[in-house]
């Protein structure tokens, strides 16, 4: 659960920067439910892993939430969310 939730933080983060272009906001608003899906692999990765094992889903995690964070500020700033 832990490689997938970090494969998934890091192909959510590449979306992101994707979606940061001008005229490509509209794509945050796809890459912020991609993202929650990352975030709740991690979650389940975090609880069921053994705790020497918990890096990989606790940086998946971490990469899922900072995309949902920078995703719904860049849909504020640029007006997509009303």
């Amino acid at each position: 659960m832990g490689l997938i939730s970090l494969l998934w933080g890091i192909v959510a983060m590449v979306l992101m920067f994707i979606g940061l272009i001008p005229l490509l906001g509209w794509a945050n608003w796809l890459i912020i439910p991609f993202a929650g899906v990352g975030v709740i692999v991690a979650a389940l990765g975090v609880l069921f892993t053994s705790s020497g094992k918990r890096g990989r889903a606790a940086t998946g995690f971490a990469l899922n939430a900072i995309v949902i964070i920078v995703a719904v500020v860049r849909l504020s700033l640029g007006g997509g969310v009303i």
